[in-house]
């Protein structure tokens, strides 16, 4: 058996996230499809996260297994042959059996555009969010400061659905960077944050908060005072997918053939 790191770029506007769901274009579904094409093998393809419908990827990694004497370089050639061209595979390469593209992953970098000009291009609109209001971003940036560390983001979070699950399930994380800066052509806000695993909705609430605290609604030091609360009510606004992107995934370097 032979195994396989791939990482893909996609334009998620018209899927309905990675995850592979019955009857729904999804990227996990769409790439594993080729996948069985080629190897004519139920291949199981995993990811180092799921990102929600509508949410892009420079830099997704999956991994998957597969008896097929395709080489790392024929199995991208072929892939962006056959898949659409909202999705390509953009590195391939032939990996040691102790490399899962999730549970390998030591973290993640996530990035949020805002649009602030009055008209957003046509080029940009499907990967940014269009706020041209006032907005006191000195105030935003402060407050993008005071995610960094480990902290419970039990605030800045969705319901998985199950209250058992809810309660059961861990909401500390750790976030490395955190970033809002102007970009060189002076129209957009990027937000960029660095951590090592990430809550469903997390980084667009940590977003709608930032905008909260731009708008005069909170102050920077409200968000320390969100990590006791643990309410996801009295956070900011989850903001829309469009303008989230999957930036890269960080994995140790142990995994590659050949490395002790």
């Amino acid at each position: 058996m032979r195994h396989f790191k791939i990482t893909i770029a996609y334009d998620g506007t018209d899927f309905h996230g990675w995850q592979m769901q019955s009857n729904k274009p999804t990227i996990q579904g769409e790439i594993s499809s080729v996948l069985s094409r080629l190897t004519q093998e139920n291949v199981a393809l995993h990811g180092a996260g799921r990102t929600d419908a509508g949410v892009h990827a420079l830099g997704q990694v999956a991994s998957f297994r597969t008896q097929s004497g395709l080489s790392a370089g024929e199995f991208q050639r072929a892939l962006n042959a056959l898949l659409p061209p909202t999705i390509r595979i953009v590195g391939a390469e032939e990996v040691g059996p102790d490399f899962h593209a999730r549970w390998s992953a030591l973290g993640k970098i996530y990035r949020y555009r805002l649009y602030r000009g009055k008209v957003v291009p046509p080029a940009v609109w499907r990967y940014v969010l269009h706020y041209p209001f006032p907005l006191d971003e000195e105030a935003m940036r402060v407050a993008a400061s005071r995610y960094v560390g480990p902290h419970d983001f039990a605030s800045f979070t969705a319901s998985t659905g199950s209250e058992d699950d809810d309660k059961e399930r861990s909401t500390v994380r750790e976030i490395y960077a955190s970033e809002l800066v102007r970009s060189e052509d002076g129209q957009e806000l990027v937000y960029t944050v660095r951590g090592r695993s990430f809550l469903r909705y997390m980084v667009r609430k940590m977003v709608g908060t930032l905008l909260d605290v731009g708008r005069g609604k909170l102050v920077p030091d409200d968000i320390l005072r969100l990590y006791q609360l643990r309410d996801r009510a009295k956070s900011g606004p989850t903001v829309p997918p469009q303008g989230l992107c999957m930036v890269q995934v960080m994995h140790d370097e142990a995994w590659r053939i050949g490395q002790a």
